[in-house]
């Protein structure tokens, strides 16, 4: 019961569409503008910089709170599965924000809720993912190759790490674990489906910080 009401939890605070609350409030349904992604990097090619940073922030901020919620509701009684039940909290934040039901579950791609996966899991995860994600972004500037890579990162990293004795978990909830990192990682490549056939034809959109995106 203890990963149903963390896939819960999660998917409740994944429902804070930042993009489209963000949106409406400047008179417009994001889902309707460039990519149609309720994400940061289309925030920012239609709204901005500001508008970029808020709803990054927004999105990396639910999932924590996902994950801080579980392990204050779980981290007493089930200590030894503390890492699982913080997983299964972020998928389900990061669910919510890709299938919000009150947007008949057309949300974003979940990479900026995964980020907050990355930051609240364990610091390890962090020290590999944010070189590795603003390496590629800045000699590329393709955002959705950052991300990808950095899921593939992710689900190595875990399975590495686990199996080295570093989540002191039993092989059952780490094989678990391993499971529930796949799937997330397979979801993320499905949402990014048309961008990786860009990617490798060469016609994926460039994203920039230091000027507009029009390109």
């Amino acid at each position: 019961m203890e990963r149903i009401y963390c896939l819960l939890i999660g998917y409740i605070f994944g429902l804070f569409q930042t993009a489209y609350i963000y949106g409406r409030m400047n008179g417009i349904d994001i889902r309707e503008y460039g990519s149609g992604n309720a994400g940061t990097t289309n925030t920012l090619r239609i709204l901005g910089k500001k508008a970029g940073v808020i709803v990054l922030a927004g999105d990396i901020l639910k999932t924590i709170l996902a994950i801080t919620v579980s392990r204050l509701l779980f981290g007493d009684s089930k200590p030894e599965m503390i890492y699982l039940l913080s997983l299964y909290a972020a998928t389900g934040a990061i669910l919510g924000h890709n299938f919000p039901f009150y947007l008949k579950f057309k949300g974003g791609k979940g990479i900026a809720a995964t980020a907050g996966l990355l930051l609240s899991f364990h610091w390890m995860f962090t020290i590999i993912a944010v070189p590795l994600f603003f390496g590629t972004f800045f000699l590329t500037h393709y955002v959705s190759l950052g991300s990808l890579l950095v899921y593939a990162g992710f689900l190595i990293e875990i399975i590495v790490l686990g199996q080295k004795g570093f989540f002191q978990m039993s092989q059952a909830h780490l094989n678990e674990m391993y499971a529930v990192a796949f799937f997330l990682t397979v979801m993320a490549y499905t949402k990014h489906r048309t961008n990786i056939v860009r990617l490798f034809k060469g016609e994926e959109r460039k994203t920039y910080l230091t000027k507009k995106n029009l390109s």
